[in-house]
């Protein structure tokens, strides 16, 4: 009888532990920065929340998508969005002015998503080229124009600039002899008209430049972290399974963008920022990882072409925390 007590007992802790060991459900709104699309981050939450990640880590998440007019940054400052996405760049100017508290939690895009493209049959094979040519931008000259044109010697003078909209037709009509892309983007589109293209990064020519980002607040940050932590686990957990699932992965994105989505340009989309997302450092420490030299680097760089209000401290736009608390588990 003694012996059945103490198993019984045994039983009864066993049963305690595992239920101390479940961990607390809770739920997070996660908002897109832009329409559903093959985005790497937004792919990362795609894949998270069909595979059952996220449910793996006692998280639901509410998943919506802005028109990418900036009210998702609107929101999550609001409160009413816990994470959302944004380029590192513009999380930079929003920090400046009008003083918006972002905190980058994931760097997934260690390179810039812009581009600049020309058909090949223009002739033009470096921005030394560009000289006395129409070089396009949207809205304003953007800092990697101006760079790139200050890395070949030349100035805004040198060319004629072209405030054009978001048509790639512009350059094959003849319009812009340089059209500025998306590079996980128009790129695929011009192509797929049939047509060769030369292609330049600011990154390929020691510009500093940063892409997509998970972005939260310190509020949100001192409210919950471990949320967040699950969040950022599952998100990095659907980018892996992606990576080895292309195929499986669009399929996903499919679900999220409507049938009618052309699939071939998703795929191209994914892969270009998979290939985006890796660098040495995060062979070293994982995709997601960040510096404050990279940050600084970026800012420095914002601010020397005209692209900040101000000066911003970059060890306040990003941390690390939740990386390390995923790498310690």
């Amino acid at each position: 009888m003694q012996k059945i007590g103490v198993i019984g007992l045994l039983i009864v802790l066993l049963a305690t532990g595992c239920a101390k060991a479940t961990p607390e459900a809770k739920s997070l709104v996660f908002m897109a920065g832009y329409r559903p699309q093959a985005n790497l981050p937004f792919v990362g939450v795609y894949v998270a929340q069909e595979k059952g990640f996220f449910a793996d880590e006692a998280l639901t998440v509410d998943i919506q998508h802005t028109a990418g007019k900036g009210e998702h940054l609107q929101l999550l400052v609001a409160g009413t969005v816990d994470i959302t996405t944004q380029d590192a760049a513009v999380l930079l100017k929003r920090r400046a002015d009008p003083g918006l508290p972002l905190v980058s939690i994931a760097l997934i895009g260690q390179r810039g998503q812009q581009a600049f493209v020309a058909l090949k049959e223009s002739g033009l094979q470096t921005p030394q080229d560009w000289a006395g040519h129409k070089i396009g931008f949207k809205g304003t000259p953007p800092p990697d124009l101006l760079a790139l044109l200050d890395v070949a010697g030349l100035t805004e003078k040198d060319t004629e600039l072209i405030n054009v909209g978001f048509d790639p037709r512009v350059l094959v009509e003849g319009l812009v002899d340089v059209y500025p892309v998306y590079n996980s983007n128009e790129p695929y589109l011009l192509q797929s008209w049939g047509y060769e293209l030369v292609q330049w990064e600011a990154a390929d020519y020691g510009i500093p430049t940063l892409g997509l980002t998970y972005v939260t607040t310190p509020d949100k940050i001192a409210q919950d972290p471990e949320r967040i932590t699950r969040f950022l686990r599952a998100a990095l957990r659907g980018i892996a399974y992606a990576e080895k699932h292309v195929d499986e992965a669009v399929d996903i994105v499919l679900k999220y963008t409507g049938p009618e989505t052309d699939r071939a340009h998703m795929r191209f989309m994914l892969e270009t920022e998979l290939a985006d997302a890796h660098s040495a450092l995060t062979d070293k420490y994982g995709i997601g990882w960040q510096t404050e030299e990279q940050w600084q680097a970026l800012a420095d760089s914002l601010l020397e072409y005209g692209a900040l209000a101000g000066p911003v401290k970059a060890s306040e736009a990003f941390t690390n925390q939740f990386l390390e608390a995923i790498q310690k588990k």
